[in-house]
């Protein structure tokens, strides 16, 4: 593809194909984080990778792409078609299926065949798609490692492995794991390594399982003090079943002029679109698999007031000319503090206030308070509101109505009504009938009646249930403790796998 004054300084200066490039055009990409602009040439040309960047750094496209350009050119020449090209290791099975779902969009032009595999997922599903062929393997190190042990996951024809969130994956005790499967791996693959921090054991694993690596530290973006929007700052938290029911709630207790909703993935834009106007909303979705004319149509109707709610991933939204929002709502709790930023960046501008509000589970606590030591801002914590409150909510807004009513005046044809109902009935209740009519007639949604428990930021007790509310957020287990969603050995206990 012929670089223009244009894309000099996009994805096609990095050494991808067109192919690949039309298809992040497709998703929304528009230029290539630091990250990528800086990993994805020495992976193209096969030399191993020592990286350092945060979560939420585009660090999933910056090794998605290369294996991705490497896999189409070995089709292209009719290798390993039969074989697995590539093993990306990650912590935990929520990576685990963003990853693949990440590298199955990227792929898609080149029919990319692409397989989560994590503990608690069907071993016999995963057998099936694995004996069909599957040229990239997204897993948690248990479950791989239980794979390769089997020999139900064949590596020799593996290219590429890449540790993804290596520092976590040490911190939840894979190194063991991670040692035996990357001895399992052929020795001329190429390995990538991703980390947020480089400590001594990260290194030390670098320099027993890298040749020559290149090395890429990306170092977070600074919020200037007082650069943050005025933005009020909320999070709720709420079990991940009744997110969409909790965020209806809010949404009906806020009144929001006009709102953005993130979300993480494409599905969960389109069924919370479905929710929202199942509830009376005018919501529109956009993510990276609409078309251009059709995210143009979206905005188009957003900015002319024809919806009340934009719901989008953070891919589709990058770039798009929205002016100020009264809301921003984070259906989840985003992946790094600079990705927050971002977000409520959106709202509180020219000198407005605005609102941001984080739906979070418990477990996500720990993110909610490294999101404040970024931004020095406190974020209040706050419960769901109740029926009750919603109702009590509407009749103050109500009641605020028809104050405003009385005091701008005009309303002289009317007195006579009054004065003729006050010959047989009481003042007050002429009054409150009045109310009543203009309550019910407002255009309220209906209030569902569903039971929303308020939750607290917890961590996990041995049973596996949320135990008692923490002095503060959540803090990193000791070594030889118990911890939360892991799956590697603890000493004298039975490993669980992911």
């Amino acid at each position: 593809m012929n670089v223009t004054n244009n894309d000099r300084d996009g994805f096609a200066s990095l050494g991808l194909s067109d192919r690949l490039i039309r298809t992040l055009s497709d998703l929304g990409y528009e230029e290539p984080t630091p990250v990528q602009r800086e990993a994805i040439p020495p992976l193209i040309n096969g030399t191993d990778l020592l990286g350092q960047a945060a979560t939420g750094t585009g660090k999933t496209a910056a090794f998605a792409l290369p294996l991705l350009e490497m896999m189409s050119a070995d089709k292209e020449r009719g290798r390993g078609a039969a074989k697995v090209r590539a093993l990306v290791l990650v912590p935990t099975r929520e990576l685990a299926m963003q990853v693949a779902e990440a590298v199955h969009r990227y792929g898609k032009s080149i029919n990319a065949r692409v397989l989560p595999v994590y503990g608690g997922q069907s071993m016999h599903q995963q057998l099936v798609v694995l004996k069909r062929g599957v040229d990239v393997v997204v897993a948690t190190p248990g479950r791989a490692l239980d794979h390769i042990r089997r020999r139900t996951l064949d590596l020799s024809g593996l290219r590429t492995v890449i540790l993804d969130e290596a520092d976590e994956m040490l911190d939840m005790g894979f190194a063991e794991d991670l040692e035996a499967i990357l001895e399992s791996t052929p020795g001329n693959r190429q390995t990538a390594l991703f980390s947020a921090t480089l400590a001594p054991r990260i290194r030390a694993i670098a320099k027993r399982h890298l040749k020559n690596p290149v090395q890429v530290k990306i170092e977070p973006e600074k919020t200037k003090q007082g650069s943050m929007p005025r933005v009020r700052q909320v999070a709720y938290m709420v079990n991940r079943q009744q997110k969409a029911s909790a965020l209806g709630r809010i949404l009906d207790v806020e009144s929001p002029g006009s709102a953005i909703v993130f979300c993480r993935t494409r599905t969960e834009v389109d069924e919370l679109q479905e929710k929202l106007n199942s509830r009376g909303y005018r919501a529109e979705a956009i993510h990276g698999g609409l078309s251009q004319d059709q995210r143009d149509r979206v905005m188009k109707k957003f900015r002319e007031g024809g919806l009340d709610i934009l719901v989008a991933t953070d891919v589709a939204a990058r770039g798009l000319d929205i002016g100020h929002l009264s809301h921003v709502f984070n259906f989840d709790v985003p992946s790094s503090p600079d990705a927050y930023v971002h977000r409520i960046g959106r709202t509180g501008r020219a000198g407005r206030e605005g609102v941001a509000i984080t739906l979070a589970e418990p477990r996500e606590s720990r993110m909610l308070r490294n999101i404040e030591q970024h931004t020095k801002q406190k974020i209040r914590v706050a419960t769901v509101p109740t029926v009750h409150d919603l109702k009590s909510r509407r009749l103050e807004t109500t009641r605020a109505s028809v104050r405003t009513a009385a005091e701008e005046g005009g309303l002289e044809s009317y007195r006579g009504i009054i004065q003729s109902l006050a010959e047989d009935l009481d003042i007050v209740d002429v009054a409150a009938a009045a109310f009543k009519l203009v309550h019910e007639a407002d255009g309220r949604r209906e209030i569902d009646d569903e039971i929303i428990p308020p939750v607290h930021a917890a961590t996990r007790d041995h049973s596996g249930g949320y135990g008692k509310k923490p002095k503060s957020f959540e803090r990193k287990p000791k070594p030889g403790k118990w911890r939360p969603d892991r799956t590697a050995t603890v000493k004298g206990k039975k490993k669980r796998k992911r």
